[in-house]
C-alpha cells in the first residue's frame, strides 16, 4: 500500500486560504482539491468518524460531540472510547486488504481502545485532590513516555480554555513526525486544532486571525516537508467551516419557562436534573438535540420552538431520516439554529444560582458544549492577577478553583454545526495525488473511498 498522512487543520476552508497562508495556498495550487458538504451535524466527533467510516450518523451512532446517554439519563461530551461507533472503521478494511498495513492516529477522536497499531490522544490526569494534570494516553503505553520525554508534557491548557495557542498543534505534529520515524506506518491521521480557537472568539476577522493562519501554516509546512521526504500521499482535509454568529439562544432557559425542565438545587446552585426532565436540550454549537421523557409533549414542544427567533428548523421523525440522523442516541428534536444564531447549555436564570462548573473550564461536567470555556471577561481588568494568585494557592498545596470562564455568550463570534450556505465555507479536502477528484463538493461519506484511493492505488 501507498503510505499517506491526513492532516487534519480543523476550521480550514478556501475562504481563510491566500495571503496569511502561503504554503497552504502553494499546496492546493500545486495539488488537486474540492470541497466538502459537511455532515449534519457538523462537529468535530460526527464529521470525523463519517470520515474513518464512510458511513452517516444514522448508522456509525456518533450523532454529535456528545448526547443523552437514556439508560444513565446523563449527558456526556467528548468520551474516548472508540468503542462508541459503530461499525469498522477505515484501518480495519486496510487491515483486511493487506496484513503488513499499520496506522497511527494522532489525536483524531474517539482514539482510546481502538484498533489502529499506535495511538496518542489527551488524557488529563484527575487527581484527588482536585487538580487536573497534563497528560496524554497511548498505545503503545511506552510511546506516552517516549513522547513527553523528547517533546515535554503534552500543553493540555494550550490545547483548550483561555490559553489556548499554537503550541498544541505544534506538539502534535512533532509527535507525528516522532512516531512516523518510530514506527512507519502506512496511514497517520494527524489533528492540527488551532484555527479552532480565535475563528470562534472572533469570527471570520482577518486581522483578529491573521497570526493563526500564518502560525497553522507553518505547522502544515513542517509536516509536509517530513512527509514528503518519504514520497507519501497527503491529505489536507478539515471537518467544518466556522461562520460569524451573534445570536446565542438559551435554548433550556426558554424550555424552563414553559415547566419542561427540572432543575436541582445543591449548596444553593443549580444542576440541571435531566432524568427527571419533561424535555430538555443537548446545545452542540448551532444543533441542539431535544430529549423527550414525556412523549406525549412533542407536538406542543415543537410548536414551541418553531416560534423562536434564531432557529430555521425544527426537525421530527422523517425529517430526521432525511438528514440520517434517525438514530437512538439522537433527540427527538433536532434543532437548526440560522445562519447568525448558535445554542447555549445555560438554563439558570439567575448567575448567582449557576453551578460551579459553569465558570470552569470542564468539559465532561456541563451538559453541553461551551465555547465561553475559551474566554475570560475582557472587562475584568484583575483577571490576569486573579489566575496567578489562584495558581500560586496551588502550587502552595490550597484547593482553590479556576472560576474565571464569564457566563457572557455574546462574546462568541463564530461557530459551526449547520450546513452554511456558501461553499466557500465548508471544509477542504486537497491532495499532493493528482486526479481521482472529479467533483467541485464531496460528500462527507465520499472521504473514505477517497483515503482508501490514496493507499491502494
Amino acid at each position: 500500500m501507498n503510505k499517506t498522512v491526513v492532516i487534519n487543520v480543523v476550521g480550514l476552508t478556501k475562504r481563510l486560504i491566500g495571503g496569511d497562508t502561503p504554503f497552504i495556498q502553494s499546496f492546493l495550487e500545486k495539488g488537486t482539491s474540492a470541497n466538502i458538504k459537511p455532515v449534519l451535524p457538523a462537529v468535530t466527533c460526527t464529521s470525523q468518524t463519517t470520515y474513518l467510516t464512510g458511513k452517516l450518523p444514522s448508522e456509525h451512532g456518533i450523532v454529535g460531540n456528545g448526547w443523552y446517554f437514556k439508560d444513565e439519563c446523563e449527558v456526556k461530551f467528548w468520551r474516548q472510547s472508540n468503542k462508541l461507533i459503530q461499525g469498522d472503521k477505515l484501518w480495519d478494511e486496510m487491515k483486511q486488504l493487506d496484513s503488513n498495513f499499520t496506522c497511527a492516529n494522532l489525536f483524531w477522536w474517539y482514539n482510546m481502545y481502538s484498533t489502529t497499531n499506535y495511538s496518542v490522544t489527551p488524557r488529563p490526569n484527575y487527581l484527588a485532590d482536585g487538580r487536573k494534570i497534563p497528560d496524554v494516553y497511548s498505545n503503545p503505553p511506552e510511546l506516552r513516555d517516549h513522547l513527553q520525554k523528547e517533546l515535554g508534557t503534552f500543553p493540555l491548557f494550550n490545547f483548550w480554555g483561555p490559553k489556548t495557542s499554537i503550541k498544541s498543534s505544534q506538539w502534535i505534529a512533532e509527535a507525528a513526525i516522532k512516531t512516523d520515524r518510530l514506527y512507519d506506518p502506512t496511514l497517520t491521521l494527524i489533528y492540527l486544532p488551532h484555527l479552532d480557537y480565535n475563528l470562534q472568539r472572533y469570527g471570520i476577522d482577518f486581522k483578529m486571525i491573521g497570526k493563526d493562519l500564518k502560525e497553522v501554516d507553518e505547522v502544515v509546512k513542517t509536516l509536509v516537508t517530513h512527509y514528503d521526504q518519504g514520497n507519501t500521499n497527503i491529505v489536507l482535509l478539515s471537518e467544518y467551516g466556522i461562520t460569524n454568529v451573534n445570536n446565542p439562544i438559551h435554548i433550556n432557559r426558554i424550555l424552563r419557562s414553559k415547566g419542561f425542565i427540572s432543575i436541582r438545587e445543591e449548596r444553593g446552585l443549580e444542576l440541571l436534573d435531566a432524568g427527571a426532565s419533561r424535555a430538555f436540550a443537548v446545545a452542540d454549537h448551532q444543533i441542539a438535540h431535544i430529549y423527550l421523557n414525556d412523549p406525549t409533549i412533542k407536538d406542543e414542544v415543537k410548536g414551541l420552538l418553531k416560534g423562536i427567533d434564531g432557529i430555521e428548523r425544527v426537525l421530527s421523525d422523517n425529517e430526521l431520516k432525511e438528514f440520517h440522523l434517525n438514530h437512538e442516541r439522537s433527540g427527538d428534536l433536532l434543532l437548526i439554529a440560522d445562519k447568525n444564531s448558535w445554542f447555549t447549555y445555560y438554563f439558570w436564570l439567575d448567575d448567582t444560582k449557576a453551578p460551579d462548573y459553569a465558570r470552569m473550564v470542564d468539559i465532561h461536567k456541563k451538559p453541553g458544549y461551551d465555547p465561553v470555556e475559551m474566554l475570560t471577561d475582557p472587562k475584568d481588568k484583575f483577571v490576569m492577577f486573579k489566575v496567578i494568585l489562584k495558581l500560586l494557592k496551588k502550587k502552595l498545596g490550597f484547593r482553590t478553583v479556576m472560576n474565571i470562564i464569564p457566563l457572557k455568550a455574546d462574546l462568541i463570534k463564530g461557530s459551526h454545526g449547520r450546513i452554511p450556505e456558501d461553499p466557500l465555507d465548508y471544509p477542504v479536502y486537497i491532495t499532493n495525488s493528482l486526479g481521482g477528484l472529479d467533483e467541485e463538493i464531496i460528500e462527507s461519506t465520499g472521504v473514505y473511498p477517497l483515503i482508501v484511493q490514496q493507499l491502494t492505488n
